[in-house]
Formats: structure tokens, sequence, C-alpha cells
């Protein structure tokens, strides 16, 4: 990737942006006030600067995209892919020919690290837009004028598409859109509404009351977004009233529901009893009283993540194939614990 950054460097620097700046006047608003030195030059940062000055500034949304996707992430995925196919051994080399200073092979090393979130979780971008005095503004990346090897948010000087997504009656002042978010719900409630079926989503989230979620984590630990970048992972929290209006209506949803009140509802308090009952091994019953706390305490995952779920209009209903006169059946995990 070196070679390639470089070859875009000669492409690129030549282009102007003497317009720009101008245009984008409106709002100035930095990330942070970190130092040069903890805010190093990476690949990923050259990069997004180069990509800045040839086409202006970018969304948040290109923003995510081009730090998650990048392409060392997809040579890490090629690389675990291959030791995997030959016997996932507990040793191997990882060599980089060439010249440089091996940065490429640094930024492999740093997605084997973040290999486990990148396997679970489907990358998907949010574009951010705040209310002005001139009407609901999108959030830009561009570059800091006075430094520039740090990049800024700036507010757009007219109205973009996503403002299409916000609510006539919003009420809050920042709002995280996310439009590959509902064609993928809008998608699922075509196939449940036609096909039957169910689908159960748990992440970070909210009922549309939260602002600012858009946040970086190194290490597991928070990081500011637009420093580094490309040695963080980028998240923001699912707004579940957006996914509950992007069924338009073709679907019945549940939730959304706090993890701890949903594995409660699911019986983990009886299935932690039963496995501690039957275990004699004292590491063993630590390891799952921690792990016990880990997902139902509310001061770590009890209450972060949320789970949400998509069912036919009939389920709730009663309504059914085999033209059953009984009541519907409560949807598991979305309603108390009863015992027959």
């Amino acid at each position: 990737m070196s070679v390639l950054l470089k070859a875009r460097a000669r492409l690129l620097l030549p282009a102007q942006r003497a317009v720009i700046p101008f245009l984008w006047k409106v709002k100035y608003f930095s990330s942070g006030k970190e130092s040069a030195e903890s805010n190093p030059v990476t690949p990923m940062l050259r990069h997004l600067t180069y990509k800045i000055k040839a086409t202006g500034p970018i969304t948040v949304a290109e923003y995510m995209k081009e730090v998650l996707t990048n392409p060392a992430k997809l040579l890490g995925i090629w690389c675990i892919s291959e030791w995997m196919a030959t016997g996932k051994s507990s040793t191997f080399q990882l060599v980089e020919l060439g010249p440089g200073r091996g940065t490429l092979t640094g930024d492999i090393l740093r997605v084997f690290s973040q290999l486990g979130s990148v396997l679970k979780n489907c990358d998907i971008s949010v574009h951010l837009v705040e209310k002005t005095p001139q009407g609901w503004r999108e959030v830009f990346v561009d570059i800091d004028p006075q430094d520039s090897d740090k990049l800024r948010f700036v507010l757009a000087p007219s109205p973009t598409p996503a403002e299409t997504f916000i609510q006539p009656k919003e009420t809050r002042d920042h709002v995280e859109v996310c439009p590959d978010a509902g064609v993928i719900i809008q998608i699922l409630s075509e196939r449940i509404e036609e096909s039957g079926g169910a689908a159960l989503i748990a992440d970070y989230g909210h009922d549309g009351t939260k602002m600012d979620t858009f946040r970086g984590f190194c290490g597991h630990k928070l990081h500011d977004v637009l420093i580094a970048p490309g040695t963080a992972d980028l998240t923001a929290d699912v707004d579940f009233s957006y996914l509950r209006r992007m069924t338009q209506g073709k679907v019945a949803s549940l939730g959304p529901i706090q993890q701890h009140n949903f594995f409660k509802n699911m019986g983990i308090d009886v299935r932690l009893k039963v496995l501690l009952d039957n275990s004699s091994d004292t590491a063993t019953r630590q390891q799952l009283i921690r792990g016990y706390d880990m997902l139902m305490n509310p001061k770590k995952m009890g209450e972060r993540f949320n789970f949400f779920a998509l069912l036919p209009h009939r389920r709730l209903s009663g309504g059914s194939t085999c033209q059953s006169k009984s009541l519907p059946s409560p949807v598991a995990g979305f309603g108390d614990l009863v015992w027959k």
C-alpha cells in the first residue's frame, strides 16, 4: 500500500482547492486538542488528505468506509483466510518484501488485533446531521487549515441528501442516520412479509433518544475518531426508532429491550444455577459468574446492548397456517418468563 500511496501523492498533490475553503467556512469545529505527538501521520491519514485535497471534504459515512474497509484490512483478512486454510499453525511468518519501512505490515498486524470484531460485525457507516439556524446541515471531514496533517469536522454549506432521513418532528440537535441500515431492514421486512421467518438484531443502540454516539476505540479505550485514522475501530449506536420506520409497516417490531432484561426473560438465571450446580471445579464456577456479570451488570454490557425483533404481523395477531384459535404464544425474550 505504501507504493500505491506514493503514486497517488504524485498524481493528486497538484489538484487545486482554491474554491473549496470559501464554500466550507460555514462552521468549524475540531475533533480535539491532541498534540502532534499523539496524532501520528498514518498511511490512512495521508491517503485521506490526498483524497480531500483532490475532491473536497468527505462525509462521515465515506470517512468510516475508508477507514474500516481500507486495503490493509482486506489484505489482513486474506492473510487470516490463508492461515486458516493451511491448518491454523500456532507460529507463522508475515514478511513484507520491497522498499519502505514496513508500514503495510504494521497495518495488517493491527487488522489481526481487530479481526474478531471485523468478522462478527457488519461495517455500516453513518451520516452526521446537525441542526443550524439555516436548517439541517451534514457534517463533513476536511483538512485542518492550520495543520495539513490533521483532520477537522465542518458543516456543509447547503442541504445534502442525508437530511431527507430526518423526521419532521425531530427534537434532537444532532442526528446520526444510516441509509445502508435502512436498505437492509427494508429487504428483511419484505422477505419476512412474503415468506415468514423472523429477525433478531442485537447491538449498541437507543430508541431515537441519543445524540453524538459516533466514537472510536483503540486498545479497548475511547479514541478520537479523527486521530491516526486506520489504527482504531469506529462505531456508532443503532437508532432502533429509525429501523422501525424503515420497516414501512410491512412487519411487526418488538423492542428495543436492554440485554439484561432480554436474557433474564430467556431464563439466564436458571441456566446459571444449573451450570453452577453441575460444576465442582472452582475455576469453572468463577468463570461462569464473571461471564454472567459481564452480560447482566448494567455498568457493563447489561444496559449497553439492546435486542430488537422483526416478525410477521400474523405472529402477534394469532393468525397461522394451521388456523389455530388459541392466543399467540409470547415472543421469547420480550416478555416476562412464565413457568407453567
